[in-house]
């Protein structure tokens, strides 16, 4: 196999191209250095040269996940408007159109048992995807008085645990993940439920 990514001088991304599909398959856990770098075509003393080890491979798939997830929910976020509502929904595809196209970064952030407060580097990646879904929250539930509001924190969470759900159980290509419904529908109405629960909209929004 030719080794392309240590003849262009890119070994790193080269290791991280070939680790992705590994965990999009067999989950993050589920592969070993020496098959990443043998999928990129080097030895695998030559991973040692860039990663310490698998987690700081995974890791580093998991950082480069967040900047593409970020820019995502914040393309939706200032797209979806004019409205705080039709932005926040905007925003919960966003997520289910990450899930789907990149896989394996998708993984590597949310399944991968590693923290984000690993490196400052990913917890700056995570925080600033966070933010966009705080901001969501926060318009939303601007209409109602301060001392009634529920953290925007807790939405968040609430709403990504939703989304993840989803995620795992419908937008999965394997067999019994099959809805009468398609994975934006079941998450439109879900959030739709939870948000008029909240109060933060109207009945007939």
């Amino acid at each position: 196999m030719a080794k392309a990514g240590y003849h262009h001088g890119n070994l790193r991304q080269a290791l991280v191209e070939a680790a992705l599909p590994l965990i999009a398959a067999r989950g993050a856990q589920g592969f070993t250095l020496s098959e990443a770098a043998k999928e990129a075509g080097v030895t695998p003393a030559a991973v040692y040269r860039h990663f310490a080890g698998r987690e700081d491979l995974i890791a580093e798939c998991a950082r480069q996940g967040y900047a593409i997830f970020a820019d995502l929910m914040e393309h939706a976020w200032n797209g979806g408007k004019p409205t705080a509502l039709s932005a926040f929904g905007a925003t919960g595809r966003a997520y289910l159109a990450f899930a789907q196209k990149f896989p394996g970064h998708y993984m590597a952030m949310f399944e991968s048992g590693l923290s984000p407060n690993r490196s400052p580097e990913l917890a700056a990646g995570m925080e600033r995807a966070e933010a966009v879904a705080l901001k969501a929250t926060q318009a939303l539930s601007a209409h109602i008085p301060e001392g009634r509001r529920p953290p925007p924190s807790m939405v968040a969470a609430h709403v990504r645990a939703l989304s993840h759900g989803v995620v795992e159980l419908y937008a999965r290509a394997a067999p019994g993940t099959q809805s009468p419904f398609s994975p934006e529908d079941l998450l439109e109405s879900g959030i739709g439920v939870y948000l008029r629960g909240l109060g933060l909209i109207a009945p007939d929004s």
